[in-house]
Parts: structure tokens; C-alpha cells; sequence
């Protein structure tokens, strides 16, 4: 977590600034000012494009901009003798400058007081929001990391919470679809540079059934023959969008399925509810049932990503996908992924 030696050093610094109106015409202040200020000290307007690190040209432009706004004559060339401010120009010059001369106190106290604001903004931590799709690993590692709020909610709604700014981070999977290959909102994250993709881990999905499995079930038409009892994830996760594939790869209707309405929001509730009798089977990952002692059938490999906020700071983060990484060549149902986490 950011500690306040770790918040970045605050200066603020406020000017003069803004327009000025002049019948129709807008003139920018700071910019008037210094061209007005560089041609009355050099007396030239070669000197004042040097001290403004603008071309000769640039510089003459600007005055006939701010001549035919003013609708008078600023500055005067003179062969031989370089140009100088005609008195219309320096009057301008000389309101404008006395007008940045009384504003310098109060805008000095201002900035005093934004520098002041703004150094305990940055110095206090900031609590990462993640909303995930849920998995038993990262809960468990999250829950002991310490430094962000969790929200549990399916894959889709949690991109969709990132994309609007309502999440720092997101946590999702696809089954065994690229993001490109998925569709929004999981294909917007690959080309947008606002955001920073993670590879955190693979894990096993399958049907997790009753200790022994008693009604020998192994594909997901023997779901639909046996009439066994389905426990399902919510609409959105990504668990119920890889069984949703599976019934149409196997030509099933949805409503062949005993119990595809039923709805569980993690996989350990899928697991609690066939370890309790209520239900024989739900698609879920292995580490569901290893801890409830359920028979699992695997259906294959996916990747779980997280999705930060490219602005988001990453030691706290980095942190994290650490004791992830760690844990993952250990924990059943799990192996790291072909491409290593980023962490940029």
C-alpha cells in the first residue's frame, strides 16, 4: 500500500492565464504577455522568437493575430533599428503585466492552499477497486493481500465496470476463446492503450459431480439423457458462457437441461449445492470440487486474466500477481500460463 513517503512531492504554481474579450475576439493572457514582454526587452522580434523558443515567423504571425483582435498597431519595425512596442503595445504590455503584479499575492496564497489540498490527496492510499468473476485461488490470495475492495460479479459485468470507470481492475475469463474471438467488451481491451492486460494464470473447468459419480455422467448430453439436476453460474460469467457453448457444440437446447435456470454466483456455491444433494452436476473449476470432495470431469483449459487501468500505480498490484504466481504451480487446477504475467 502507498505509504505518504511514497506519495510524489506537490508544487503548484498558478499564473495569470485565461482570455481576454475584445468585441468578438478571445486573446489568450499568458501568451500576449510574453510576446508583448520578449519584443519590449530585445527590441527584436528575432530576439523575442529566441526567447520564446518560437521561429521568426511564428512570432510576426502572433502580433498581426493580436493586432487585428485589438484592431491597432502593437508593434513597430524600423530598418536599422528592430522593432519595439508603439504605445497602444505598451500600454497593453503594462496593463497586462500590472494586473499579473496584483494578482500575484492572492494567487500565491491560492496555490498555497491547492499545494496543500493536493499533497494530502496524493498522500493518502488508494484502496484498489477489482470486480472479478470469481475463482477460489484469487479470492483466497486477495482476501490475504489486503489492499483493495472486492466485488464478485461475472466476467462480462466485470470488464464493464473497468471500461466505465467504475472498477481500477477487473478479473475475467473467456473458456477457451481469445478476447479477439470473444467480443465486446473482452476484444475492446486488446487494442486500447488506457488499459494493461495480465495473464495470471490457467485453470481446469469441468463437471463437478457427487463423490463417485453415481449417475456416470461424462459429457454434457448425458446431462440431457439422464435428466440430471444442473446447478448454473449467473448470466455474464464466463463459466456460463463456456456451458452455453458446450449445449450449442452439442446441438442441446438450453431448456433440455434440468435446472439450467438455477443460478449460483461462485463456483464454490455451484460445488455446496451438488455436495448437499440439491443438484448432480454444475460446470465449475477443479479447485471447486477438491474442496468439497466432488468427482470432477474436466472440459478443458482456460485463461484468467486481469485487466488494470494503465494509470493504475503497480506496487501494490505487483504484489499481488507475486503471491499468485507462488501459489499457482501448486494449487490443484491450476498452472501458470505459456506468457508470463505482465506487470509494466
Amino acid at each position: 500500500m502507498k505509504t505518504s513517503a511514497d506519495a510524489p512531492q506537490v508544487a503548484t504554481e498558478l499564473g495569470l492565464g485565461g482570455t481576454i474579450r475584445i468585441g468578438t475576439a478571445r486573446i489568450a493572457i499568458d501568451e500576449t504577455l510574453a510576446v508583448l514582454r520578449a519584443i519590449a526587452v530585445t527590441s527584436s522580434v528575432q530576439g523575442a522568437a529566441a526567447d520564446l523558443g518560437l521561429s521568426y515567423r511564428a512570432v510576426w504571425e502572433r502580433v498581426r493575430v493580436l493586432e487585428a483582435s485589438v484592431g491597432q498597431q502593437l508593434v513597430r519595425k524600423t530598418r536599422g533599428h528592430g522593432s519595439t512596442l508603439t504605445a497602444t503595445g505598451a500600454a497593453l504590455c503594462e496593463a497586462l503585466t500590472g494586473a499579473s503584479a496584483g494578482l500575484a499575492m492572492p494567487l500565491a496564497r491560492e496555490g498555497r492552499a491547492l499545494q496543500a489540498r493536493l499533497a494530502d490527496l496524493l498522500a493518502t492510499p488508494h484502496r484498489l477497486t477489482v470486480a472479478a468473476s470469481h475463482d477460489p485461488l484469487l479470492m483466497e490470495v486477495f482476501s490475504e493481500w489486503g489492499e483493495g475492495d472486492l466485488a464478485v460479479v461475472g466476467s462480462r459485468e466485470a470488464v464493464t465496470r473497468l471500461v466505465e470507470g467504475r472498477a481500477d481492475a477487473a478479473g475475467f475469463h473467456c473458456g477457451t476463446l481469445t478476447l479477439e474471438a470473444a467480443g465486446p467488451p473482452f476484444s475492446d481491451l486488446v487494442p486500447d492503450p488506457a488499459f494493461r492486460l495480465h495473464l495470471l494464470f490457467e485453470r481446469e473447468q469441468g463437471l463437478l459431480v457427487a463423490a463417485g459419480n453415481p449417475l456416470d455422467l461424462r459429457t454434457v448430453d448425458d446431462l440431457r439423457a439422464t435428466r440430471a439436476r444442473f446447478v448454473n453460474r449467473q448470466i455474464g460469467s464466463g463459466t456460463r458462457l463456456w456451458f452455453d457453448r458446450l449445449l450449442a457444440e452439442a446441438g442441446i437446447a438450453a431448456d433440455a437441461i434440468v435446472g439450467y435456470g438455477l443460478e449460483e454466483f461462485t463456483h464454490q456455491a455451484v460445488a455446496a449445492v451438488i455436495a448437499s444433494g440439491a443438484a448432480d452436476a454444475g460446470l465449475g473449476a477443479r479447485a471447486a470440487a477438491e474442496r468439497f470432495g466432488l468427482d470432477f470431469l474436466s472440459v478443458g483449459w482456460e485463461a484468467y486474466y486481469l485487466a488494470t487501468n494503465a494509470s493504475l500505480p503497480t506496487s501494490g498490484l505487483g504484489r499481488l500477481l507475486d503471491a499468485l504466481d507462488a501459489r499457482v504451480t501448486t494449487a490443484p487446477g491450476y498452472r501458470a500460463p505459456l506468457t508470463p504475467p505482465s506487470v509494466a
